[in-house]
């Protein structure tokens, strides 16, 4: 989908506006008020709304072709200025004399939105400047493998522009997908699919929608109601929901993520969502895709693009997860196989582990910087008792295990049953092996064998002043 998107170009119509934003410090508050002041270092300015869309179309290799209205005011001269200089996006811009074009400015200190100033007009385009970008939509889509109709309620998708738009994908016999504001959701008419986020589904069947069930129904509810042939909404760290002209709904969901920005989130799911289904993808691959891009965004400071390589990176990572959860309901003897098959270093250290402190996770994690793949030998109930005494240990083997396995530099758990775990070392045939506290190379129960195959024995540095033993008699003296 990303190289073939190189080929395409998209039609995107719709409200567009300027997001300027104020970057400082606040280190006081003014004597005048009780309130911030920002000490202002940059200013940036980027294409927002439906150019925030042809801004990630472009940005993801296709061509976008922008159809909106602006002001003829310093700001459309930015906005368009901006147009002409990113690569891959086209402007078909009408000006209007008598409108402002929609300018919002946001003040932001150590990554905080402090405060957001919006400049906009609501009104609907004059019949003049309605016909004109009719007009442009009509010759545009000619060129175009997909129409996104991204509606911010500012006035320039009027009745007039929706119909040709519905008109335009149906000459040219192309989808429209649009992304929709208010609670109206039949004025879009026969669209191919309109795509509401959760709290906009919620709006137009008059309640609140967040479990499946609940989404479920509203989408049938919906869709039963207007001419559309699909709806999608998108439910934040919920992920994606599609129902088709069927009634059958699928619900797609998102990976999690650290959400950074949600500025231009949607904006980006739209494009990607375009361009997936310009290419005649699945909507769960489409979804997929949808979901990825806008997850990457939301990572990023600002209205963010998304690049062509960020996704396929995201896509290789995804890959490698699902192979590796797969490969976790495999025999363990199978999964050592399928690492050596492609060529992993396999990284082997053992313990009791029974209360897991700082100690342990320094070791767990230098273990895990040195190999591909992490297996930890877990002593046995019976081995720990023998070890360290009949009280011992306080966590059975089971939630030990259960506890190592949900660790993030873990990728398998042995159990063994002997003092040492000398056989297992000769069974795993690790790479390398690690040992923490004040052993030696040489003293380090399965060393030789390791080093016989051409192996690694690394010691970790202690960390002073942790372990099981002593947390257990700090507690007994409380």
């Amino acid at each position: 989908m990303c190289d073939a998107a190189a080929n395409q170009t998209i039609l995107c119509v719709g409200d567009i506006m300027l997001d300027r934003f104020v970057y400082g410090g606040v280190s006081r508050v003014s004597p005048e008020a009780p309130i911030p002041v920002l000490e202002q270092k940059t200013v940036t300015s980027m294409l927002g709304a439906v150019g925030n869309v042809a801004r990630n179309v472009a940005s993801l290799g296709a061509r976008a072709v922008v159809c909106s209205v602006t002001g003829a005011d310093p700001e459309a001269e930015e906005l368009l200025k901006l147009l002409s200089e990113t690569d891959g996006l086209v402007g078909c811009t009408v000006q209007d004399s008598s409108r402002h074009t929609t300018l919002k400015v946001r003040y932001v200190a150590n990554g905080q939105q402090l405060l957001r100033v919006d400049r906009e007009e609501q009104g609907a385009i004059s019949e003049f400047v309605e016909g004109r970008l009719c007009d442009s939509i009509a010759e545009e889509a000619q060129q175009a493998a997909a129409i996104l109709l991204s509606d911010y309620a500012k006035g320039c998708v009027t009745e007039g522009v929706i119909e040709a738009c519905l008109k335009a994908a149906a000459d040219n016999e192309i989808p429209l997908i649009v992304d929709p504001k208010g609670t109206d959701f039949a004025r879009y008419g026969a669209a191919d699919l309109i795509k509401p986020n959760a709290s906009e589904l919620g709006g137009v069947v008059g309640r609140k929608v967040s479990e499946d069930e609940d989404v479920e129904t509203a989408l049938r509810e919906l869709l039963a109601k207007i001419p559309a042939k699909g709806l999608l909404v998108t439910r934040s760290e919920k992920g994606l929901s599609f129902i088709s002209e069927t009634g059958d709904v699928s619900h797609f969901p998102a990976e999690k993520r650290e959400v950074y920005d949600v500025s231009g989130a949607g904006d980006t799911s739209l494009a990607a969502l375009g361009l997936a289904v310009a290419e005649n993808a699945d909507m769960a691959t489409a979804s997929q895709f949808a979901l990825i891009a806008s997850g990457i965004a939301v990572s990023k400071s600002g209205t963010a693009t998304v690049s062509n390589q960020e996704i396929r990176d995201a896509l290789a990572i995804k890959a490698t997860n699902q192979a590796r959860r797969s490969r976790q309901h495999l025999p363990l003897e199978e999964r050592i196989a399928a690492w050596r098959a492609e060529g992993l270093k396999i990284g082997f250290t053992n313990g009791c582990f029974d209360i897991l402190h700082a100690g342990h996770i320094r070791v767990l994690e230098f273990s895990a910087q040195h190999c591909d793949r992490l297996i930890v030998g877990l002593n046995s109930d019976a081995s720990v008792k023998r070890l360290k005494g009949e009280s011992r240990p306080l966590n059975n083997q089971d939630d030990r295990r259960e506890v190592l396995e949900a660790l993030g530099s873990v990728d398998a758990v042995m159990i063994f049953e002997e003092d040492t775990p000398l056989e297992l070392v000769r069974m795993v045939q690790p790479d390398l092996i690690v040992k923490g506290g004040d052993y030696t190379p040489e003293s380090v129960v399965g060393a030789d064998i390791v080093s016989a195959r051409g192996g690694e024995v690394l010691i970790c540095p202690i960390l002073e002043g942790r372990s099981t033993t002593g947390t257990i008699e700090k507690s007994k003296s409380l």
